[in-house]
């Protein structure tokens, strides 16, 4: 991602040198938003069609109110012909404006559909988005993809399709009716179009450029606000006393952004001043070159026909202006779409093979299996040694294995490789007797559990934290789950019971009672495989020992991995790995690893003699 903009002149001036992304058959894709809305764009179509045609009716019968109805070659106003002229002038009126609401209700209705079912297909991609495009993302920017970007091109989906084709067939009809009014005057009119439309394309790039850069800068300031606004931002920036320095880097932005929003609405503004100059001027220059053509005698204009003309000059310019700036939004909504598009675009690391299969409940479910594994994270700077090293080992099925070591050893790498939020760089892991490649994502996660340190609530009630596992869950199943983790007797102790709301990432709630609701979680959704990441790390001795007994409550019965700090939680494992940059170094039960009298039991009597220290 880029580098935030400073909020100097010089580096916002260099922002609006930067091209959009580089998007293969952009309008084409943009076109196909529509493909499943095809009906309603025909009708909507054919309003358009009408509407634009008699927009260039009432021109023409102003003509003939003032040639036939008010001064006919009699000299005496004909009554009947000129209410006859202004009855049908109206029903086109009333007809024009029914055709408008209809035309309106349409394409706001398809243009919204469209722009919720990009939001949602973007929504939709990002997540199966890898675990590591998350970890090099900003939220914030991910946010403002999905809001500022989708929403920023919302008056091009709803609007620019009808604005397109209204005003193109009404340039086409103005066009025609002037030439049947006076050729002569046509071409006064037109003349300087083409000068125009060059300008305007050029115009359009200036706006395209500063439009990426300021959704950019858009980003940045959601990013911040994601950040510093939320419960551990502000617990963070008050903690350190930073508020002022966090209110000053978003002004930084801010300022940025005005500049930029300052430029994106002047860019194009003296090109449009000079438009309206001569769209203005042109029905002056029109009656002067009338009174030329008449003096000249070589025409037979009326004065119907200069009125006529002028109002349907007007149909045809103040069109062309319109169309020009739609011109303009498309250049500047296409750096949008890019920017969408480039999201779209990106392959997700982790993806099911084409010959990928379900997990088979009949073959050793819950046997983990480490072939030779070698694992590098795809960020990893060059030179900086694998993650993982050759890394082999079985864990069977029923079995309680720990990981073990120092930290930045390795040891949540392989809780990470075990659901496949990453893949192996070499060597195979198998689920059962079937590498993970070979397997469903979806079919393999729902057959794994995971309690990780840092528990993570919905700001919702507990009830609905819990069925975020199983949403299908009744009210028994719930509270069974919740005394199985000890934490029944909790929740109903409050006030609302299980409809309390936890507050933002489960602030509400002490660290204990967040780690036995997330206990909970995984109970009722019972999987075959439980990962324990450092579950009781964060937590002070009492809620160690509360949270402790749910978590051996919840690995009766299924495949458990442990990864653990404190060792005094995994002395009764069945097997334990001790993992040293990033290979297994020892492996047996506690008392054959103290025995051995190596790494373990190192950091067993380290641990041992800082817990005697504590005490004392």
């Amino acid at each position: 991602m880029r580098s935030r903009v400073s909020a100097s002149d010089v580096d916002a001036q260099r922002a609006l040198n930067a091209d959009a992304p580089r998007i293969p058959n952009l309008f084409r894709r943009i076109v196909t938003l529509f493909a499943p809305h095809k009906g309603a764009i025909v009708v909507t179509m054919v309003l358009v069609l009408i509407g634009a045609a008699l927009s260039v009716v009432p021109p023409l019968l102003t003509q003939r109110a003032f040639d036939e109805g008010l001064f006919p070659k009699s000299g005496t106003p004909d009554l009947p012909v000129l209410t006859e002229i202004v009855v049908l002038m109206i029903v086109v009126f009333v007809g024009s404006a029914l055709l408008g609401v209809w035309q309106t209700y349409l394409t706001a209705s398809v243009g919204n559909r469209v722009m919720g079912a990009l939001r949602v297909r973007l929504f939709s991609h990002l997540q199966s988005m890898e675990l590591s495009f998350f970890t090099k993302t900003k939220t914030g920017i991910i946010q403002s993809r999905l809001q500022n970007d989708v929403g920023g091109v919302a008056s091009v989906l709803t609007n620019t399709m009808s604005s397109i084709l209204g005003n193109t067939v009404t340039v086409i009809a103005a066009l025609v009716a002037m030439l049947l009014l006076n050729w002569q005057l046509t071409v006064v009119a037109v003349i300087l179009m083409p000068i125009l439309v060059i300008a305007q394309r050029r115009v359009g790039q200036v706006r395209a450029r500063i439009a990426t850069k300021t959704q950019e800068s858009l980003s940045d300031m959601t990013a911040i606000t994601q950040e510093t606004l939320s419960v551990s931002g502000i617990l963070l920036s008050k903690s350190f006393n930073r508020q002022a320095a966090e209110v000053e880097r978003y002004s930084d932005e801010n300022r940025t952004q005005i500049r930029l929003q300052v430029s994106q609405a002047m860019s194009g503004q003296w090109f449009f001043a000079m438009v309206n100059i001569f769209l203005s001027s042109i029905p002056a220059i029109v009656y002067l070159v009338s009174g030329w053509l008449i003096l000249g005698g070589t025409t037979d204009i009326t004065a119907g026909t200069i009125v006529a003309f002028t109002t349907v000059q007007a149909r045809l310019l103040f069109p062309l202006l319109a169309l020009m700036r739609v011109a303009l939004d498309l250049q500047t909504s296409g750096a949008l779409f890019a920017r969408i598009f480039e999201y779209l675009d990106l392959k997700p690391a982790i993806a099911d093979a084409p010959d990928a299969t379900p997990v088979d409940p009949d073959r050793d479910l819950g046997r983990i299996e480490f072939d030779h594994v070698v694992f590098r994270y795809p960020d990893a700077r060059p030179g900086e040694r694998n993650t993982l090293d050759d890394v082999s080992f079985v864990i069977e099925p029923g079995e309680f294995a720990a990981f073990v070591g120092p930290s930045g050893a390795g040891k949540t790498t392989v809780s990470y490789l075990i659901p496949r939020f990453y893949d192996a760089t070499s060597g195979r892991i198998l689920f059962g007797d079937t590498d993970l490649r070979r397997l469903q994502q979806d079919s393999l996660v729902s057959h794994i559990g995971v309690v990780s340190q840092e528990t993570y609530l919905f700001h919702a009630s507990i009830a609905e934290n819990l069925r975020y596992a199983r949403p299908d869950a009744t009210q028994d199943e719930l509270e069974a789950a919740a005394r199985r983790a000890n934490i029944h007797e909790t929740i109903v102790g409050f006030p609302d019971g299980y409809a309390t709301l936890v507050g933002e990432r489960g602030y509400r709630l002490s660290g204990g009672e967040k780690q036995r609701i997330a206990i909970a979680r995984v109970l009722l959704k019972d999987p075959e495989v439980l990962i324990l990441d450092e579950a009781t790390s964060a937590l002070d001795t009492i809620s160690e020992r509360v949270v402790q007994q749910a978590l051996d409550t919840a690995s009766r019965g299924r495949t458990t991995i442990a990864i653990a700090h404190r060792l005094s939680t995994i002395v009764a494992a069945d097997v334990i790995f001790v993992i040293d940059h990033g290979q297994v170094v020892e492996r047996g039960t506690h008392r054959e690893l103290l025995e051995l009298d190596g790494v373990y039991a190192r950091l067993y009597l380290e641990q041992t003699e800082t817990a005697i220290l504590d005490r004392e």
